[in-house]
């Protein structure tokens, strides 16, 4: 979902008034939230992931070709 997308569908519900005055619609508009945000941070720890995947994957190498004598850096 796009920025402009979720900044409308926001001002969508808070147009509704009375549903978000309510503590149940309050406690939909938190959880709705937070299950934004593990989204967006299991997007974030999966690209995380992988760069620390290649990273030791790279530091691994150059270790094993320092220790045969070859001097990559």
């Amino acid at each position: 979902m796009s920025v402009p997308v979720l900044i409308s569908s926001t001002l969508a519900l808070l147009q509704l008034g009375g549903l978000l005055s309510q503590p149940l619609g309050q406690a939909l508009a938190v959880i709705v939230g937070v299950g934004i945000v593990v989204i967006v941070g299991r997007i974030a720890l999966k690209i995380a992931w992988r760069l620390v995947t290649i990273a030791a994957v790279i530091v691994g190498a150059l270790l094993l070709l320092s220790f045969f004598g070859f001097s990559p850096l």
